[in-house]
């Protein structure tokens, strides 16, 4: 892929960039924003995602990718409300298995095998 990631807005990705730079080594970092909470059997609270390097020296942070109307319009970051959404999106990136943090402020790092699932929709 042939995006230059210093062309983006500062410290966000957006899902396409995010993929590729899972696929080239980065990590995938699972941050608990608000502590989850069981209703019936669905699980609520609010992740958002990071992507980082091993040693967490590149940090940016997952953001929609929709339009803004204007330039003046605030980015904001892709958030998860349900556990399920969360897991629904990380197997779509390609991942076998998922650690969700459940209490605020806690999170995880997730990163591709070699044997993870063809997200090309095939």
């Amino acid at each position: 892929m042939g995006t230059d990631i210093h062309k983006e807005a500062p410290n966000v990705v957006t899902e396409t960039l995010l993929r590729s730079l899972i696929q080239n080594g980065y990590q995938a970092e699972v941050v608990c924003k608000t502590t989850a909470t069981k209703k019936a059997a669905v699980w609520y609270g609010v992740w958002i995602i990071r992507v980082v390097n091993k040693d967490h020296t590149y940090e940016k942070l997952l953001v929609s990718a929709r339009n803004r109307a204007t330039p003046e319009d605030e980015i904001t970051a892709r958030a998860f409300k349900t556990a399920n959404g969360l897991i629904s999106f990380m197997q779509g990136m390609g991942f076998e298995h998922v650690d969700i943090p459940l209490v605020e402020g806690r999170r995880s790092t997730h990163i591709l095998t070699d044997n993870a699932l063809d997200t090309d929709n095939s």
